[in-house]
């Protein structure tokens, strides 16, 4: 018996996207000096799926893979971490894409080279939406990277967010700008801000949010959202933590310092999965912001987009420690 076929029908998390191999650098350096790389996954989706199935959640992801040892390689990642494929279609003609990336040890962002220009994932189109298997799911979350891969994976972004809207289902959106691949800034920022209507939880950084909405304060950034529709809007500060709005409150939830940042790519997918899951959950917000802090900082302290994620016994780990320590372990809120 395969992994997939353990797996229930009826998902809790869906969610859609394109997964790379990536090659991290195995020395620092410009990327044209490195002789060695080691292989991982990539996908800003991707991470967050993976995230949530080690948190013990049902996930199923889609998207599509070349019919090459990349494409496997994403296969098999899938089937490790328990995600649930049946919506993954090999390509038979479109190969699946890669990257490069460098290795920093100061804390700086690494530097990034994509090779995706007309890869499998970015044939996606409507005649990938599977009705029965999309709306199984209770929660759809997706990034602004899909969308930006072509016009037909967009056009798929928005069905898939009306119809999953329209069948009552939540819905979490992170911005994950991408400037490269869209046509144009207005296209952007009109496209995203347009998903972005759709979804109940949006989940920009602040550099996201002032390119996105033209605001700089947090605040204004959380109202143009909650009024576009947004049920509630969570903006990461980085190392000042995420504000956090809704119509009947507001706050700042600090984070704890990290000693030392290894590696800043996929500290916003991690932030996700904490956001998503206690959601999920039914946790207050507060406490779903919190633990996104506490997740998107397990991420930066090693090398890899999704190696740092916790699994459920982890994380319970470190939220008892936190429990037992503190008088009142309920996260730290600063007024907005």
């Amino acid at each position: 018996m395969n992994e997939t076929t353990r797996i229930p029908a009826a998902l809790d998390v869906v969610t859609y996207g394109e997964a790379m191999a990536m090659f991290v650098a195995a020395e620092t350096g410009p990327l044209a000096g490195v002789g060695q790389f080691t292989k991982r996954v990539a996908g800003a989706d991707l991470n967050v799926a993976i995230g949530l199935a080690r948190l013990g959640f049902r996930v199923g992801w889609m998207s599509r893979v070349g019919n090459d040892s990349f494409g496997q390689y994403v296969r098999d990642t899938l089937s490790k971490e328990g995600i649930d494929q049946r919506c993954v279609t090999t390509d038979e003609r479109y190969p699946t894409g890669f990257q490069l990336k460098s290795k920093c040890d100061d804390g700086s962002d690494p530097a990034i080279e994509y090779f995706r220009k007309g890869s499998a994932a970015s044939h996606l189109s409507l005649a990938d939406y599977a009705a029965d298997y999309v709306l199984s799911a209770r929660h759809l979350h997706l990034t602004g990277v899909a969308p930006a891969i072509s016009a037909s994976s967009r056009e798929l972004a928005f069905h898939l967010a009306r119809e999953m809207r329209a069948a009552g289902k939540t819905i979490s959106f992170d911005p994950n700008l991408r400037p490269t691949l869209w046509p144009s800034r207005a296209a952007m920022i009109e496209g995203l801000n347009a998903l972005a209507a759709l979804a109940d939880w949006v989940l920009p950084g602040i550099g996201e949010g002032e390119i996105l909405t033209g605001y700089t304060k947090p605040d204004d950034i959380a109202r143009f959202y909650l009024d576009h529709g947004a049920r509630g809007v969570i903006i990461k500060l980085g190392a000042q933590g995420a504000y956090f709005r809704t119509a009947d409150d507001a706050g700042v939830v600090v984070c704890k310092p990290v000693a030392k940042v290894v590696d800043t790519v996929g500290a916003g997918d991690g932030f996700a999965v904490g956001v998503i899951s206690a959601l999920l959950e039914g946790r207050p917000l507060p406490q779903a912001v919190a633990r996104g802090n506490r997740i998107g900082g397990l991420a930066i302290q090693v090398i890899g987009d999704s190696e740092g994620l916790p699994s459920r016994a982890e994380l319970d780990a470190l939220e008892l420690c936190d429990a037992k320590a503190l008088a009142d372990p309920s996260p730290i809120v600063t007024a907005a």
